[in-house]
């Protein structure tokens, strides 16, 4: 698997005074970054590279004998690292990237850090004392994360939350596209006051989906309802009842409400059916994420973006494969997503399904 000169080895941990993490940071660079520098592989800067090799050289250091002895043939074993197996959006990334080795017959370990940082470091050097071809890292969210420390020369895909190192391939779902087509949508069916209620504004997702909608209003000449202090909140139905409930009283021509997720969507409609509004004669209402036992049981059936996690797993699963047999990417890859439409964003003169 090494692009590299095959008698320098890998290059990990070195003595027990100096450790590769001690050299990424005299080099002013990441842990990974550096063992890529060091066992020279693409997708590192010239003046990075000569950074970590005058601080490996300034610290006296040496490879770790353990980390040579990785480099082996191939197991046909793949490890995925999860930070929350029990995250509703980590299971279909998973069912994807599994659909796409299983393909390949290729064995697959699971670990979950359970959204610790130090549990997912022993969980990935678990990984690697079992010897995988690959690592993919499945992020519990789309925030934007460091990457994980491989000393090793394994490859490593991340999905669903992107690697900070723009060396590392990323696969994340586009969610600014996700926003600019619940609103070209709205528009479509002759919507014009148009608000958003959406969860916390730590979230990635909530930033770029807010960022896509609002841009897609400008180029309609039009703009989001409401001050940009009531958008966001928490990831809750009653958020979603309270903060439609404050945008009703003070905007009642508004005619429709973009939700921040699919079940922020089912308090926005309780809020409105209860304020004597019909969904979508008066207000049309759209949420993100799919989620079939809160759109399909929704009432009326709620319009949302599917973010297509399945096929983004498959992909990255298929992009590692790839990495493994010699063929590396880097880069964030923006996976499209889709609008399914249902009933509670139609047009704002058809009377809805009874």
């Amino acid at each position: 698997m090494s692009d590299g000169d095959d008698r320098t080895g890998n290059l990990a941990e070195a003595s027990e005074t100096v450790t590769l993490a001690d050299v990424a940071r005299a080099a002013g660079v990441s842990t990974a970054t550096a063992s890529k520098a060091l066992n020279g592989k693409a997708h590192v800067s010239a003046r990075s590279r000569e950074a970590v090799l005058a601080a490996a050289a300034a610290l006296s250091f040496t490879p770790n004998p353990f980390a040579r002895a990785l480099n082996r043939a191939p197991t046909n074993t793949i490890g995925m690292l999860t930070s929350d197996l029990d995250n509703r959006f980590v299971l279909p990334v998973l069912l994807g990237a599994e659909d796409a080795f299983g393909a390949g017959s290729l064995s697959v370990l699971l670990a979950d850090a359970r959204d610790s940082v130090v549990r997912e470091q022993l969980q990935l050097q678990s990984l690697l004392t079992r010897r995988v071809d690959g690592v993919l890292v499945v992020g519990r969210t789309t925030n934007p994360r460091p990457p994980v420390q491989v000393v090793t020369d394994v490859p490593v895909v991340y999905v669903y939350a992107p690697s900070t190192d723009e060396a590392d391939l990323s696969f994340e779902p586009d969610n600014e596209l996700a926003g600019r087509l619940v609103a070209d949508h709205l528009v479509a069916g002759g919507r014009r006051r148009i608000a958003m209620v959406s969860g916390e504004d730590s979230y990635a997702a909530a930033r770029d989906r807010l960022r896509g909608a609002a841009a897609a209003l400008d180029a309609h000449g039009l703009e989001l309802v409401g001050s940009a202090g009531s958008v966001f909140g928490a990831w809750t139905e009653r958020w979603g009842r309270t903060a439609t409930e404050r945008l009703l009283a003070r905007h009642p021509d508004l005619d429709a409400v973009i939700a921040g997720s699919d079940q922020i969507a089912r308090g926005v409609m309780d809020a409105v059916r209860e304020s004597g509004r019909s969904i979508p004669v008066d207000v049309a209402v759209s949420g993100f994420d799919n989620w079939d036992i809160l759109v399909e049981d929704a009432r009326p059936p709620l319009t949302s973006v599917d973010m297509n996690l399945q096929e983004l797993g498959r992909l990255a699963a298929q992009a590692l494969v790839d990495a493994i047999e010699g063929h590396p990417r880097s880069g964030r890859v923006r996976h499209p997503v889709r609008m399914v439409e249902r009933a509670s964003s139609g047009s704002a003169d058809v009377e809805p399904p009874r």
